[in-house]
């Protein structure tokens, strides 16, 4: 484990990278010794100062839950981070590019959380009774940290290169559809680039929820209600670049869209 100031003074590191949108060096190869127990540290402490300017929680999201996203990345397990008020947007958004740092998009799922969903023995059938809606999103990733050589290490600190997330299309019961079988075509400028099956998000979407409430309870910490928990991607990421239109189609759950200006 890492020393409490050593922890600090990475924290303030990605404090500082975020408002300048310069990555700092990976973590992994300035801290040899750095364990996943030493990244949530830094990424809850990152989220302390986050909320003293002012940012209010309002969901986490779970990466790195299928197949596609972890053979993209070369990490093997999932992982987790938190979404601000501030990182929300609705369809149709135009996005400044250059507010973020590598911007990558990801196809998912999003739960509404109508009741608190709480470990440690949280199953599937508690995410389906606890949400109030699900809904198709795009996640936007960001790094604060260089991407080349990444391992799990680095990618929680910087809060599991959560973004900004653009919910759109249209929002179903969680027992009104199968979950498993929805499905999406990823656009970029009307050119098809990716496409994906829910059920690649560890054989049901709302399986990544359930492993969150039970990866946090640990620590005292639930899945309230109201948060909207993304799900985790089952399409590769993909990049953006200024001028880029994005369109992911959901079929029947209808399309999500932004704009990179």
């Amino acid at each position: 484990m890492l020393d409490k100031k050593v922890i600090e003074s990475i924290a303030d590191e990605l404090v500082q990278a975020q408002e300048t949108r310069t990555p700092v060096p990976l973590l992994t190869a300035r801290y040899p010794d750095m364990v996943v127990e030493d990244s949530y540290a830094v990424q809850r402490l990152w989220r302390d100062r986050m909320e003293e300017k002012g940012r209010t929680l309002v969901g986490r999201k779970i990466g790195l839950t299928s197949k596609a996203m972890q053979d993209a990345t070369g990490i093997t397990e999932p992982d987790y981070g938190v979404i601000f008020d501030d990182m929300v947007f609705e369809t149709g958004v135009h996005i400044e590019w250059e507010r973020y740092t590598h911007p990558r998009i990801e196809v998912e799922l999003a739960f509404v959380l109508g009741k608190d969903i709480k470990g440690p023995n949280a199953t599937l059938f508690d995410v389906l009774e606890s949400a109030k809606w699900v809904v198709p999103a795009l996640e936007i990733l960001d790094s604060r940290i260089e991407m080349e050589g990444r391992t799990i290490v680095d990618t929680i600190s910087d809060n599991a290169a959560m973004g900004a997330m653009v919910i759109g299309g249209r929002p179903v019961r969680p027992d009104s559809v199968d979950l498993r079988w929805v499905s999406a075509m990823l656009y970029r400028n009307e050119q098809i680039e990716e496409t994906g099956v829910a059920a690649g998000v560890l054989n049901h979407p709302a399986s990544g929820v359930h492993w969150l409430a039970n990866k946090i309870a640990p620590h005292g910490d639930y899945l309230g209600a109201g948060e909207t928990i993304l799900a985790g991607s089952f399409t590769r990421p993909m990049w953006v670049y200024q001028g880029d239109s994005v369109l992911a189609d959901y079929g029947p759950l209808g399309t999500v869209t932004c704009q990179f200006d």
